[in-house]
């Protein structure tokens, strides 16, 4: 009677397991149909079976044949059988639902359970045959589950050939070949089946992972834009209306220049925007030079330049242009400077540009020692793609130097200009 109790026990268990999977199933076929409804791309996380042991739970009516021998008083020493039979079955449930976490699933535990199961096999199928031998088909329907890896082959061949030699003991060469069949089948598929849907899900968020990276890149690529082009043509701008407030008194002819300077600048922001919104603008370094020429002028700054060396290249061109626009732009804002020096010099190897001035500025913006503000920080995180080097500190004759040096020209270039800002 108690035996009869464990089986009844086991069966509720199995019903309730089967239950809870298929309200599950429900429950995603109504969000499916609800999403459709809506016109929307319902995100199927989970492509493939389910990727938990309820999946693997409804092959255990493999066994129903050896339960139906219970039942039936058909099995010799019942509660030997009965004990056998909730014992695989629980080794079962134990490593399939661990099968699904690969952590779990590599754990030494699982692979003990499996050599348990094992032997709780060998032993059921030596003793009473019959349906009792199809517990191998389950056992390597478990070993699919869990060995997915190099070791699958020669373990699901090396058990095909065990199941079949234990069946042909027991019964006859007919039976162990149908069971050597099946073993094989029930191993080699189950791994192949959920491993394909575990390469699908990997896949998936990889590119999950991959779109949030480039939406995170453009953002930050935007944002530099947006204080490089901003910042340099603001200052520009209110260095020009200073200007032109302090001239309009004594000569207009030079204020008005001045006024059509901001109408020059502020026409030019409104393009570099739009060119920054698509991503679309190419650098000029000469640009960048007139420019500093004229933002140092107005601001009561002397410009020198020099420059010196081989020409440069288009990718060169580009990223010095930031430095000088950004460097000269710390200049007209913090540093109450007489004299700028922008210096750049091309050699065989390398490229260098310093910008120096004599001022006596400090705000913090200006640090002493190192990288400091969002434009040099970017600068120097652009340059370091490129293969070069930012860096920015007091001058040993007083005020501030900032210093550039790249590689003539990379391979790493292409990469770095798309993605950096770029004055046109």
């Amino acid at each position: 009677m108690t035996v009869w109790r464990r089986v009844q026990c086991q069966a509720r268990t199995w019903q309730a397991a089967r239950l809870e999977w298929k309200a599950e199933h429900e429950r995603f076929k109504a969000a499916l149909r609800a999403a459709r409804r809506k016109g929307e791309a319902p995100a199927v996380d989970h492509p493939g079976p389910p990727p938990t042991g309820f999946a693997l739970l409804p092959w255990l009516l493999m066994g129903m044949g050896s339960f139906s021998n219970l039942l039936q008083g058909k099995t010799p020493n019942p509660w030997v059988g009965g004990l056998g039979l909730l014992a695989f079955n629980s080794l079962y449930v134990y490593v399939t639902f661990r099968s699904f976490d690969r952590e779990k699933r590599e754990a030494l535990s699982t692979r003990l359970a499996l050599g348990l199961m094992g032997l709780l096999t060998t032993g059921l199928a030596l003793g009473y045959g019959g349906n009792w031998l199809m517990f191998f088909p389950l056992l390597g329907l478990a070993v699919g589950a869990a060995l997915r890896g190099p070791w699958l082959g020669r373990t699901g061949l090396l058990l095909t050939v065990y199941a079949a030699c234990v069946s042909a003991v027991r019964d006859d060469w007919g039976t162990a070949t149908n069971i050597g069949y099946a073993t094989f089948l029930s191993s080699m598929v189950t791994a192949a089946i959920l491993g394909l849907s575990e390469a699908v899900r990997e896949l998936r968020a990889a590119r999950e992972e991959l779109a949030r990276r480039a939406v995170e890149k453009e953002r930050l690529r935007f944002s530099r834009d947006l204080h490089d082009l901003l910042g340099h043509t603001l200052s520009v701008i209110v260095v020009k209306s200073e200007a032109a407030r302090r001239l309009a008194p004594r000569d207009m002819d030079a204020a008005l220049g001045q006024i059509a300077d901001i109408e020059s600048v502020g026409r030019q922001a409104l393009t570099e925007i739009r060119e920054a919104v698509t991503g679309y603008r190419e650098g000029s370094l000469a640009t960048e030079l007139t420019r500093a020429r004229s933002a140092l002028s107005a601001a009561s700054v002397e410009p020198v330049v020099r420059q010196s060396g081989t020409p440069l290249a288009p990718q060169t061109e580009a990223l010095l242009g930031w430095v000088v626009r950004e460097a000269v732009t710390n200049v007209v804002r913090h540093s109450d400077a007489s004299r700028c020096e922008i210096t750049i010099e091309s050699g065989v190897g390398r490229t260098r540009l310093a910008v120096t001035d004599n001022g006596t500025g400090e705000p913090v913006s200006r640090p002493c020692e190192g990288i400091g503000g969002t434009g040099l920080k970017g600068l120097t995180e652009r340059l370091a793609a490129a293969g070069g080097s930012l860096t920015a500190g007091p001058s040993p004759r007083g005020g501030f130097t900032v210093t550039a040096e790249l590689p003539v020209e990379s391979a790493q270039f292409a990469d770095v200009v798309a993605t950096a800002p770029r004055a046109s």
